[in-house]
C-alpha cells in the first residue's frame, strides 16, 4: 500500500532540510510528542501524560505531517490510529529515542561523582608502577570512580587531550602550549644504562660527553625521553649515534644487555640483570614530570576528584 500523500505544499526544494542534517533539526523536537501520542492513540491523554498543551502538541502533529509530506494520523475526534507510514515512521522513532536516552544515562553515569569516569593517558615507563599506585591511592577514597585509560608518548596523548578524548593526561617533557594548562609534579632522574660487561660497568658515576663515542638505542622522534635524550647529549657536546629506535624503555634496556647500545632511561620498576645502570654527573640528567589538561574544558566531578589527587601528589609522585 502506499502512502497517502498530503494535499499541504511540501517544503522548498532550496530549504537546507533538503540535507540530513537540516531535517534532523527540523523534526527532532517533534519525536518525543509523536511518539507518545502514537501510544495513546489520544491527543488529550498524551498532552496530560507530557504535561505539554493540547494545542501545543495538536499543531506539533499537524506541523510534523507537513514536514513530511505524508498523513501518520488517521483522525476521529480526539482520538488517533497510525496510517501504515505512521507505524513505519514510528519504528525508527521509538529506535532513535531509545539512543539518545541510552546516550544521556551514559553521559549523565561518567559524570556521576561516585561512580563516574576519568579518561586518564600516561608514558609507557609511568605504567608498570606509577599509575598502578596512583589508581590504587585514589581509589582507596573513590572506590567506585571508574577509569577508561590509555598508554601512549607524550605527542599522541596531547593530541587526545584536544580531541576531547582524554580529561588528563600525565606526561614529560611538562607541555607549554596556550591551550593547555599544565602542572609541575615530580622529577625523575635519568641513568646511563650500559650493558654487564661494557668497559664503563665498573663506574658509580659518568659524565654525559665520556660516551661520546658510544652507540645509542633510544625512543623514537617525538617520544618526551627521545627529545631529552638528543637535548643532553647536544649539552654534553655531541650527537647520539643510533642503533635502534623503539616505542618501549623496557625494550630498549633488554636491547642494551644484548650488547646493541647504550641508553638513557628512567630507573626500571624491576632491576634488569645484565646491564649496570650509571648515574650521569653532568649535564644534570633528570626528565619533569606533569599533569596536563585542556584550558576551559569542564570537569566533571570524578574529573575534578582526580585532579584534585594527582596535584596533592606534588614531590610524591614517583614510587621511591
Amino acid at each position: 500500500m502506499m502512502h497517502q500523500q498530503r494535499s499541504e505544499s511540501r517544503l522548498s526544494p532550496s530549504s537546507d532540510t533538503e540535507d540530513g542534517a537540516g531535517m534532523s533539526r527540523l523534526l527532532a523536537p517533534r519525536l518525543a510528542y509523536f511518539a507518545g501520542v502514537a501510544r495513546t492513540e489520544h491527543v488529550t491523554r498524551a498532552a496530560q501524560e507530557m504535561q505539554v498543551p493540547q494545542s501545543t502538541l495538536s499543531r506539533a502533529m499537524v506541523r510534523l505531517e507537513q514536514d513530511l509530506g505524508v498523513d501518520l494520523f488517521a483522525r476521529r475526534g480526539r482520538t488517533v490510529s497510525l496510517t501504515p507510514a505512521g507505524r513505519t515512521f514510528l519504528a525508527s522513532v521509538e529506535r532513535a529515542l531509545a539512543e539518545v536516552e541510552r546516550a544521556a544515562e551514559e553521559v549523565r553515569a561518567d559524570a556521576d561523582p561516585a561512580t563516574g569516569k576519568v579518561a586518564f593517558g600516561f608514558l609507557h615507563t609511568m605504567g608498570s608502577e606509577t599509575v598502578p599506585g596512583l589508581i590504587r591511592a585514589f581509589r582507596a577514597d573513590h572506590p567506585r570512580v571508574r577509569f577508561s585509560l590509555v598508554q601512549n608518548y607524550g605527542e599522541a596523548m596531547i593530541e587526545r587531550l584536544r580531541s576531547g578524548e582524554l580529561d588528563l593526561c600525565l606526561t614529560s617533557p611538562v607541555p607549554d602550549a596556550p591551550d593547555l594548562v599544565s602542572r609541575r609534579l615530580d622529577e625523575q632522574k635519568l641513568r646511563l644504562v650500559v650493558p654487564a660487561d661494557h668497559r664503563l660497568a665498573s663506574r658509580r658515576r659518568i659524565r654525559l660527553a665520556e660516551a661520546a663515542d658510544e652507540t645509542f638505542v633510544t625512543l623514537e622522534p617525538g617520544y618526551g625521553l627521545r627529545r631529552i635524550t638528543d637535548d643532553l647529549c647536544a649539552q654534553a657536546g655531541f650527537r647520539p649515534r643510533v642503533a635502534f629506535e623503539g616505542e618501549e624503555a623496557e625494550t630498549l634496556r633488554g636491547l642494551v644487555a644484548a650488547g646493541l647500545g647504550v641508553a638513557l632511561l628512567p630507573p626500571p620498576a624491576v632491576a634488569r640483570p645484565g646491564v649496570v645502570e650509571l648515574t650521569v654527573t653532568a649535564p644534570r640528567a633528570a626528565r619533569e614530570i606533569g599533569v596536563a589538561w585542556l584550558d576551559g574544558h569542564p570537569d566533571t566531578p570524578p574529573v575534578a576528584a582526580f585532579k584534585r589527587f594527582l596535584l596533592s601528589r606534588r614531590g610524591a609522585l614517583l614510587p621511591e
